[in-house]
């Protein structure tokens, strides 16, 4: 089976993160987001994956390349613009279900039946539990759903109790909802659903192609999963879903060791032995921490960082090849890569700042700020 990851979107929501770094290639646990959707197929048994790139492709396919560093076979469907999800997969109809250069027949390996998923997701969705409902009901289409506490923020669909798919409401408000099952934009389809989806203009799914398989009675379903699902193309379901990973709410195998509970080192690090760790924290390769530093709870540091004596990281996701000055404070904030924060730095809750910035010693920047990649916070004008 082959499966399509979505890739090319710009990623505005979490900015200025994404400013130079496409949103499948933003970090969870110091992995590219698309790393773990990668890992999730292949556990799953999908070694032939294609992904559509239109934003900052070359970080996309610098990391990945081929594919075979991570154990499948990937390629790639270059847009010229974005076409919308259901355009997107069009546009890469011929790689999903042509035969040349895989190693397996697309319309006669699992009788042409392939997934799509978001590139900005972190789930354990069971795939394969999905493709056995999806065939099970003879669909043309399958949805995966995850139930939601809060129904305002995602697209929901109701079905019967078959799982057949009777309508969609668009973020309603929680009293006119009539379903709690929120779509994972983790999809199953037959190959003729491209019969389904116009050559023009920048159709959508949930917007256009979906709605139409409901009026034209199609067998169309979903299935509702217990596996852990979040969108993490927001901020803050981006930093929740690190207090997640750290709480093991994910299940993901985190790398490195347990030097001791919720606390995980990886190789080449190391440790003053006056630094504080506070559990859960998750340090990553070749990191220095000094004398007096307090790290944690709820952090991740990236690979190649220095966190200088009494510097204090809490509840904040700091990305790789970023110092930390000493005597530098950081709450609930997240860093990008290759910042530079100089002694007595001060960083406020919320605060994100992108790439290559550097804070001046003793500047102080209030919280929920947002900096843009290359800015150097100066101490005369510290208090942004």
């Amino acid at each position: 089976m082959r499966a399509m990851i979505m890739a090319a979107g710009v990623g505005a929501r979490l900015e200025p993160l994404t400013i130079n770094v496409p949103k499948p290639m933003v970090p969870v646990v110091n992995k590219p987001a698309m790393e773990h959707i990668i890992s999730l197929l292949r556990r799953h048994g999908i070694t032939e994956v294609v992904a559509n790139l239109w934003y900052l492709p070359e970080h996309i396919e610098g990391y990945f390349g081929d594919g075979h560093d991570f154990g499948i076979k990937l390629r790639y469907s270059y847009e010229d613009e974005l076409r919308g999800t259901a355009g997107g997969m069009l546009f890469a109809k011929d790689l999903l279900l042509c035969d040349d250069g895989w190693e397996t027949s697309g319309e006669g390996h699992e009788s042409g039946t392939f997934i799509l998923m978001a590139g900005d997701a972190l789930t354990t969705a069971n795939l394969t539990r999905l493709v056995e409902f999806h065939k099970s009901r003879n669909a043309l289409a399958t949805i995966g759903l995850k139930r939601v506490d809060d129904v305002s923020g995602f697209g929901i669909v109701v079905t019967d109790e078959n799982g057949k798919i009777l309508r969609f409401q668009e973020k309603p408000k929680s009293l006119e909802a009539d379903s709690d099952l929120a779509n994972t934009m983790i999809y199953v389809f037959e190959p003729e659903i491209f019969e389904y989806i116009p050559s023009s203009g920048k159709p959508d799914f949930g917007r256009d192609i979906f709605p139409l398989l409901v009026r034209e009675g199609v067998p169309f379903y979903g299935l509702a999963q217990d596996e852990y699902w979040c969108d993490i193309g927001t901020l803050e379901k981006y930093h929740a879903s690190h207090r997640d990973i750290l709480d093991g709410k994910v299940g993901l195998a985190l790398p490195g060791e347990e030097v001791r509970r919720d606390v995980f080192v990886c190789h080449g690090t190391e440790l003053h032995h006056s630094a504080t760790l506070c559990p859960p924290v998750f340090i990553g390769e070749h990191v220095t921490i000094g004398k007096d530093a307090t790290i944690g709870p709820y952090t991740v540091i990236g690979d190649r960082c220095r966190i200088d004596e009494r510097a204090t990281v809490s509840g904040s996701i700091v990305w790789n090849n970023t110092k930390v000055g000493r005597g530098a404070n950081l709450v609930n904030c997240v860093v990008g890569s290759d910042c530079y924060l100089a002694a007595g730095a001060s960083l406020g809750e919320g605060v994100v700042l992108s790439d290559e910035c550097v804070v001046e010693e003793d500047s102080v920047i209030r919280s929920n700020v947002k900096i843009d990649p290359g800015r150097t916070v100066k101490r005369k004008v510290a208090r942004w």
